[in-house]
């Protein structure tokens, strides 16, 4: 058999080659190269963390992992095969930075077998196909004592918190005792709006932020009538607290002068304490504000207790009614809080995305305070303070907003203070009064006047940041909750009790999380629109008001004499038929506004999907065709044709 080497054969032989190259390579790659990453995404997403590999290189006590993954029934199902692709990757990845402290073990539960038995001992739940099996994906882990610690099934809901759910998982088991968390607040943390009395019932629906607080640290409640924080308490929670006695006052103060740690939120006006539960009422025993003035003076801050700040750029969107329909506005009482408002030099705030707050207060250095104020979060400069009766009348939002005009000052929402502390009770501690514990507790430690150790407060002056329906949508999923945050309040949270703890590792994973870009074009465009759609829906707002006061009095005029036979003069009667054409005029007028309001943004949006799906491509195809004409040109010129 001849073979010439033609031009066409040798484009054959070299694909062929090409062919088997390719095919030996990635045989090649996959022996050799099976745990090697190249991570090419912007914020190298699938890198494992300098935290992780600082907390994996420093296990204290042996784990062990058991992924418990359906791999035979989950063919069939894309999503659940590509993210346990990625989940036992990072599994694996953990791994080989812990060495042999990390035991990993792979599992294939098939049904009816001992495996299917002990991934549901383990706590592990499986999702059922429509076929009638079962897929369990999920982990398991185990300490050398008794720890156990579960991941009952993997959302995808979650991917971009898998990194953090894994190491504090590892790091929880790892541990020989977690944090112990002081938890003082009269905020319903643990029962949710439903209270004690939801509780009872087993209705009760505890708060995200709690829920994650609970997997992280030793969640010790303590009754706001206590004469001593217990020393097995690592750093106080002080949530919305009621009015303190003078000798629970002094406990805290004493922990806090003797160099304590404490996360603080005070509230001028506290909405989630005004949350309706099942009843239709607050919970028992609400506090609508809380502060703390006299232990606040003495750490060299305070917050008005009669000030709300009211910001128009950092407004959260809500549902208002306009006219007899309801449109998305401006709320400058609840604030979304971007980044360029948070301290980037602060491990905190650096990576805080967003904060959703709703009538928050604002704090004040005081002066000839010795200790140091540091502001994390702050308003912008486009706000101003309003009156706190004024904001419980509750004003509308187009009010809110027509009649906005800001001071220029930025407010500080939320600060660090620091430094030596002196005592709020400069006389000694207060008359027990009959309490003989606080008795006890006064002979049995003498009064710390002035520090000597610095303390570290994060005070912020707000509580609704507690409050579910400001961060997070949750969702049930094979009987758990999962939570889809839409702002970092949980993250801002956890991040300043594990920092005041001297835990900053897991804080660079949680930050690594990202919430949904804002588009800014469109919000600006948005906000310049909503000013034209107030000016014009003020003014027709008002031709229609004068025009129904007007006709109001003709029409009383008429029906107050004789039944309205006759009385009205013609020239009267002819006005009314006017003043109706009138608003009916301009009530067209002000839908057609309101019509208005969306167009510029729908128009933009139509431009950016054109681009995408239609432009991109045919400017694509257009290149590739130019391409191909100038090769063709140029083996045309090169044969001589």
């Amino acid at each position: 058999m001849n073979f010439s080497l033609t031009r066409r054969n040798v484009s054959l032989l070299t694909l062929a080659l090409l062919a088997v190259f390719f095919v030996s390579f990635n045989l090649f790659a996959n022996l050799t190269f099976h745990s090697a990453r190249l991570d090419l995404t912007e914020n190298r997403l699938f890198t494992l963390s300098e935290g992780t590999r600082t907390l994996l290189e420093n296990i204290e006590e042996p784990v062990t992992l058991r992924f418990f993954y359906s791999e035979s029934l989950a063919t069939d199902y894309p999503r659940i095969r590509t993210y346990a692709g990625r989940v036992r990757d990072m599994l694996e990845e953990m791994q080989a930075v812990a060495g042999d402290e990390l035991i990993l073990e792979v599992i294939d539960p098939e049904p009816f077998t001992e495996e299917e038995d002990r991934a549901m001992s383990l706590g592990l739940k499986g999702a059922p196909t429509t076929e009638g099996e079962v897929i369990y994906f999920g982990l398991a882990g185990t300490n050398l004592v008794d720890g156990r610690e579960a991941i009952p099934f993997f959302s995808d809901e979650r991917e971009e918190y898998l990194e953090y759910d894994l190491i504090r998982m590892i790091q929880n088991l790892s541990e020989a005792e977690k944090p112990v968390l002081g938890v003082v607040t009269n905020l319903p943390l643990d029962t949710g709006a439903g209270g004690l009395l939801a509780a009872m019932k087993g209705q009760s629906v505890s708060f995200m932020i709690y829920e994650e607080l609970r997997s992280r640290f030793d969640i010790e409640f303590l009754e706001q009538d206590f004469t001593r924080v217990p020393d097995r308490v690592d750093t106080l929670l002080i949530a919305h607290p009621r009015d303190l006695n003078e000798t629970t006052e002094y406990a805290v103060d004493q922990f806090i002068v003797k160099g304590g740690k404490a996360l603080i939120f005070i509230d001028p006006h506290s909405e989630v304490s005004l949350t309706a539960g099942p009843n239709g009422e607050p919970v028992r025993g609400y506090t609508e504000a809380s502060n703390l003035p006299r232990l606040m003076d003495a750490w060299g801050v305070e917050m008005p207790a009669d000030e709300i700040v009211s910001d128009r750029a950092l407004a959260q969107r809500v549902q208002a009614g306009f006219d007899v329909r309801r449109q998305e506005v401006d709320y400058p009482l609840w604030l979304a809080i971007g980044s360029e408002q948070m301290d980037e030099n602060d491990l905190v705030t650096a990576d805080i995305d967003r904060l959703n707050l709703g009538t928050v207060g604002h704090l004040v250095k005081r002066e000839g305070a010795e200790t140091r104020l540091t502001p994390l979060v702050t308003s912008s400069k486009d706000s101003k303070l309003l009156d706190l009766e004024y904001v419980k009348s509750g004003p509308r939002p187009d009010e809110l907003v027509r009649d906005f005009n800001p001071t220029d000052d930025a407010y500080i929402l939320a600060a660090r203070v620091d430094g030596v502390m002196s005592s709020a009770f400069a006389d000694g501690p207060p008359d027990p009064a009959g309490n003989e514990e606080a008795e006890r507790e006064q002979t049995a430690e003498a009064h710390v006047a002035e520090g000597t150790e610095e303390a570290n407060l994060i005070i912020v002056a707000d509580s609704d940041i507690f409050d579910d329906r400001f961060w997070v949508q949750t969702q049930s999923y094979l009987g758990e909750r999962v939570a889809q945050p839409i702002a970092d309040n949980a993250k801002f949270v956890l991040n300043a009790a594990e920092n005041l703890l001297g835990a900053d590792e897991l804080i660079s994973l949680r930050t690594r999380e990202r919430s949904e870009r804002p588009f800014l074009v469109v919000q600006d465009l948005r906000r310049k629109a909503e000013e034209r759609f107030l000016q014009e829906e003020e003014a027709l707002q008002a031709e229609i008001s004068a025009a129904e006061e007007r006709l109001t009095q003709l029409q009383t005029r008429a029906g107050s004499e004789l039944g309205g036979r006759d009385v009205l003069s013609q020239r009267e009667a002819e006005e009314m038929r006017r003043i109706r054409h009138q608003l009916a005029d301009s009530r067209s007028e002000l839908r057609q506004v309101q019509r208005n309001l969306r167009r510029d943004i729908e128009a933009l949006g139509g431009q950016v999907r054109f681009i995408n799906v239609a432009l991109m491509p045919v400017l694509v195809a257009f290149a590739a065709l130019g391409v191909a004409w100038y090769r063709r040109r140029r083996r045309l010129k090169y044969s001589g044709r």
